[in-house]
């Protein structure tokens, strides 16, 4: 098991940024996939570029490493500009879902590729190989040949042949998704625990919300090749900026409803107090809240008149996601939408939940966040 140091992981210091990348573009033909980027990168910080599908985020790690050359745009690496630069004149060391190792090559051999071709010597290449090996926790592996490895002991292989080289950044293109769940969650703290050891600059790409979540210091959301919002995971999925960011992070309820004032909006016949917003009175709006901020309180004595955002609705299902239960909530008061809470085991026995029955619920307004249809925003 990997040990976490005491290194931080990002660069709190005022210093320049390791990575600046500035106006990027990116065009296939008439196709954009990246429009006009622009990000600083700190030393020794984990990044994630998170989206779905074809929003860019492959292109731009791309054209980070020089596999994909931008149209437009510069990269600033250490102060060096190499935006013109091929990937062996660049820095970096970079793991690939398919792990990429060669299968005619033993893993000591695999490890020692870039090692190899730095003309180093048979002892520093031995010694380094046998460091890289204790480090990703595959000791006694090296006369071993991939097709004898699991999937996961393939991945750290690749990640000990990115390292070898002590690459000032180190690139994953979506590294955990060919493994299974349980050996997938297990290499996310190992790899996040071995980037904080070493302290060198990541960025990895993932779709992966969890992923992202979990592993990097801040994330970078992307969709349809812009960047939506760059934040710290709790920063990102509590604060959302933009309704595309709230759906695609986590569980969130979106309903429709319109603007009341700027503080207050109105969901079927309810008043609801929101956060501020900048939305004129009596136009559409997009209601959001998540489902575990939907709290259960004591009873509602007139469920015609909510205070404080509190009122009643009935349980029209129930569903059992093992740690919690998810609770579909429909009344008149809604209209024809219908919300999900998320309450605990314990919460949902000493309620006794039960399909059918009334509960109350307050929906918290500091929660509960009020978007523009028409923009997104």
């Amino acid at each position: 098991m990997m040990t976490v140091s005491n290194l931080s992981s990002a660069n709190t210091s005022n210093s320049p940024p390791y990575l600046r990348i500035s106006r990027l573009t990116k065009k296939f033909g008439e196709f954009v996939a990246l429009n006009d980027i622009s990000l600083d990168v700190s030393q020794g910080e984990f990044v994630c570029f998170l989206g779905p599908s074809g929003c860019g985020k492959t292109t731009f790690l791309r054209a980070i490493a020089g596999l994909d050359i931008q149209t437009s745009g510069t990269v600033h690496q250490a102060d060096r500009d190499i935006s013109a630069l091929p990937p062996s004149e660049r820095d970096f060391g970079i793991v690939f879902q398919s792990y990429a190792l060669f299968p005619n090559l033993t893993v000591e051999a695999n490890v020692a590729f870039g090692l190899e071709n730095q003309k180093k010597s048979r002892i520093e290449i031995k010694k380094r190989v046998n460091e890289l090996l204790e480090l990703v926790g595959l000791p006694e592996q090296e006369k071993k040949y991939p097709s004898q490895l699991s999937g996961g002991q393939q991945q750290r292989i690749a990640l000990a042949r990115a390292l070898a080289t002590s690459p000032g950044l180190l690139l994953l293109d979506e590294p955990l998704s060919a493994l299974d769940a349980k050996v997938r969650t297990y290499l996310r703290r190992e790899v996040k625990a071995l980037q904080r050891k070493l302290g060198v600059t990541t960025i990895m790409v993932t779709h992966d919300q969890e992923e992202a979540l979990t592993m990097a210091d801040r994330i970078v959301v992307m969709n349809a090749g812009t960047i939506d919002q760059v934040g710290t995971p709790m920063g990102i999925y509590r604060e959302p900026e933009s309704l595309f960011v709230a759906d695609f992070i986590g569980t969130m309820n979106h309903v429709d409803g319109q603007a009341v004032s700027a503080e207050s909006v109105r969901l079927g016949s309810l008043t609801l107090a929101c956060r501020r917003h900048d939305i004129p009175p009596g136009k559409p709006a997009v209601l959001a809240i998540r489902p575990e901020d939907i709290l259960p309180v004591d009873d509602v004595a007139d469920a015609g008149t909510p205070t404080d955002n509190r009122f009643k609705a009935t349980v029209r299902e129930m569903e059992f996601l093992g740690s919690f239960w998810r609770i579909h909530l429909v009344d008149k008061q809604l209209g024809d939408s219908h919300l999900i809470a998320d309450l605990s085991v314990n919460a949902a026995l000493r309620m006794d939940t039960a399909v059918g029955q009334k509960m109350a619920i307050k929906l918290p307004p500091d929660r509960l966040y009020v978007f523009n249809p028409s923009t997104g925003r």
